[in-house]
């Protein structure tokens, strides 16, 4: 299982990425072990406000619904929209092509205060 040094993670299992004021967000690669096949993924939030902790989307796997919760708070500026059509691409490359929204972060000081790698991977066991 991978827990990538760059990134910040939650203890609801997403990960986020941040450069400048920007962040990218995904779920985790222990998330989607969990998952299981991810068939299906909704994020209708692109061009909207939330705050830190709220929901942003879903994601369907074959047997379960699961939400995913915003890390910080901010502004949706964009979703992967290439899980439309390939929503396994969280399995296969949860930290990379199965990333799922980006947006404008209020406060970059927020980050900081989420779980670093060695956090995560103890969370997690």
């Amino acid at each position: 299982m991978e827990f990538p040094s760059n990134l910040r993670y939650t203890k609801d299992h997403e990960w986020i990425s941040i450069e400048g004021n920007t962040a990218t967000i995904g779920i985790t690669d222990f998330a989607q072990h969990e998952l299981g096949d991810i068939v299906y993924v909704d994020v209708p939030t692109e061009g909207k406000h939330l705050a830190a902790n709220e929901i942003f989307g879903t994601v369907e796997a074959v047997k379960t619904v699961s939400d995913l919760y915003l890390p910080v708070s901010g502004t949706v500026t964009e979703v992967n929209t290439g899980l439309e059509s390939k929503p396994e691409s969280v399995n296969t490359d949860p930290y990379g092509a199965g990333w799922m929204i980006k947006m404008d972060v209020d406060n970059v000081a927020d980050v900081e205060g989420l779980l670093d790698a060695a956090a995560y991977k103890a969370l997690v066991g």
